[in-house]
């Protein structure tokens, strides 16, 4: 049985990221949900359409292939999540038989008996979840081209399941993608040539092969071919920014054989650019294989020329019957980048009058003037903080979901329902070139001062570290909201409004991640620490965020800068690729 614990976060973890992104891609769902019984969520059941294995060998042991089946719960919100619930999958292996045989691995909370293969776990939350993977090999006597299919389905007290059903093939092709030396220390401006070379050393042909590539906002290809089609910010929520391409290659391409683009394809770093990644995969074309990829995005077809691909050595003789893939795991590589560029981040405060008494909105936050976007892909921690002090006479009765209360030195609080003196508003893992944040607060005015004014300060996630590294004008980090102030008011800072945008914003603020340790010390902030406010009402937790970039998490810039967060990969992009590392690593 499998509680709640670390490994179980990260499967959750790794399932709302890969719902948005590569793992979803490499899914197919199951069939239509049934009706729903008695108000339960309804889980649909998934996997690849098809599993190849290695044919059995006439020495040695077999080579296995993973079976990953996956849970999703799309029409659930954060708030139901429930972590108590048992479940099972059962796996029904009959039409298998003589074709595979199945195993499990010894921490796996799957057990196999006969021809058939229960998992234990516990747990029903939002999203894409995957559950303990089943090892598959060939069956003695197997011969190439025998296949089966296996039957998987679900039950709970807590849930409905749809099934599943997933075909098993002796033999295949293999589709590896071969790594390409970029440069990885870039200009804007600068273009790389990405020769894109692939091999098939499976058993039989690939019968055409679908070219993935996926790269994000201050990369481009400018040749929209004919045969790929596009889709900018999907699929699913991978994060703004991003522009996916999915290219069908026609041919055979022969085992034994390698291929390479007759033409290479140009990468541009654009003047957007300041940290990046380009993936570039292979597949065998299927219809199977390009709804997946798809995910359910809207694409548009090129208009260019023909993206094709070419034989670098004579191919092999080999069958020509199409089959999956025998080992999935070396199909992708990813390259980033890191360019020369800054954005400029600029606060913006307002001015507001009242009467005692009154409540009174102010619109504050910040924008990126770029010329970059900055996105950590690959921790996937929040680029910036708003830091909000409540100017002194003032409570504030109502904030964006996405702030959090803190002391007036800026350390944790743990009570978030009264007015505080201090709110801190994480941005997003990428905030566009013209985005940024856009947070109205709700003020009640209790003593009638002229010129009351609270900082308003765009800053690193960590107070012990403040600094926006990318940002060349730290003097305008910092503006101000006044409140009363004598004919035109002082001097705001940065820039006035807040209902300019940028995309990059979820359309539902996410949850604040852990409050900062009360250890942390302001040093390097800007603007009063210690303004004091009133605090004798429940601040609520009302009100909306604009459309400028963020989520919330906490976390250092350095270690965004170094990529030593890829494990969070958060948000799909990224834990499935460390999935598939760990995979590949028991294929080796």
């Amino acid at each position: 049985m499998t509680r709640f614990s670390p490994r179980a976060a990260l499967c959750r973890a790794a399932g709302s990221l890969a719902a948005a992104g590569l793992l979803a891609a490499a899914s197919l769902a199951g069939a239509a949900a049934p009706a729903q019984a008695a108000g339960l969520p309804v889980l649909a059941i998934g996997g690849p359409a098809e599993t190849a294995l290695h044919p059995y060998p006439e020495s040695g042991e077999p080579l296995h292939a993973t079976l990953g089946i996956t849970l999703d719960n799309p029409g659930a919100d954060e708030g139901d999540d429930d972590y108590e619930t048992e479940f099972t999958v059962t796996f029904d292996l009959s039409g298998i038989a003589g074709v595979a045989d199945v195993a499990v691995e010894d921490t796996s909370d799957c057990e196999v008996t006969g021809t058939k293969a229960v998992c234990t776990d516990q747990g029903i939350w939002a999203g894409l979840r995957g559950i303990d993977d089943l090892l598959l090999t060939a069956a003695e006597g197997s011969e190439e081209g025998d296949s089966g299919t296996i039957r998987v389905t679900g039950q709970s007290k807590g849930a409905t399941f749809t099934p599943f059903t997933t075909r098993v093939t002796v033999g295949g092709a293999d589709l590896v993608m071969e790594e390409l030396p970029f440069k990885e220390r870039t200009n804007p401006g600068d273009r790389q040539k990405a020769p894109i070379t692939f091999a098939n050393r499976g058993t039989r042909a690939a019968d055409g092969v679908l070219l993935g590539l996926v790269y994000s906002r201050g990369l481009d290809i400018p040749e929209r071919y004919s045969n790929c089609e596009y889709t900018e910010g999907g699929p699913g929520s991978r994060g703004p920014g991003w522009t996916t391409a999915l290219c069908s290659v026609e041919g055979s391409f022969e085992a034994g054989a390698t291929y390479t683009l007759a033409t290479p394809l140009t990468i541009e770093v654009t003047d957007r650019a300041y940290y990046d990644m380009f993936v570039y995969s292979i597949h065998e074309n299927s219809a199977a294989q390009r709804t997946a990829q798809r995910a359910g995005a809207p694409f548009e077809r090129g208009t260019g020329a023909v993206l094709k691909a070419v034989p670098v050595k004579a191919p092999a003789k080999g069958a020509t019957a199409r089959g999956g893939d025998l080992n999935p795991w070396d199909n992708f590589h990813e390259a980033d980048f890191r360019t020369e560029n800054t954005a400029d981040f600029v606060a913006y405060g307002d001015k507001v009058a009242g009467a005692e008494g009154t409540t009174v909105t102010a619109d504050i936050g910040f924008r990126n003037e770029g010329p970059a976007w900055v996105g950590y892909v690959r921790s996937g921690e929040p680029v910036a903080t708003l830091d909000f002090t409540v100017p002194p006479g003032t409570t504030v009765t109502a904030k964006p979901d996405r702030c959090r209360a803190v002391t007036a030195g800026g350390g944790y609080r743990e009570d978030q329902k009264s007015p505080a003196p201090r709110y801190v508003c994480d941005t997003s893992m990428s905030v566009l070139d013209g985005g940024g944040l856009d947070l109205p607060f709700e003020l009640r005015i209790d003593r009638s001062s002229v010129g009351a004014e609270g900082a308003v300060t765009v800053r690193g996630p960590w107070l012990q570290n403040p600094k926006l590294p990318f940002d060349p004008e730290p003097a305008n980090n910092t503006a101000y909201l006044i409140v009363n102030g004598e004919g035109e008011g002082a001097d705001s800072g940065g820039t006035t409004g807040g209902t300019g945008g940028g995309s990059g914003e979820p359309s539902t603020p996410p949850t604040s991640a852990p409050d900062p340790d009360s250890s942390e010390s302001p040093s390097g902030t800007t603007g009063p620490s210690e303004s004091a406010s009133s605090a004798t009402s429940d601040g609520g937790s009302a009100g909306t965020t604009g459309g400028g970039g963020g989520l919330a998490a906490t976390g250092s810039a350095v270690l965004i800068a170094s990529g030593t967060a890829a494990a969070a990969l958060a948000a799909g992009l990224l834990l499935f690729m460390a999935a598939r590392r760990r995979a590949a690593a028991r294929h080796a």
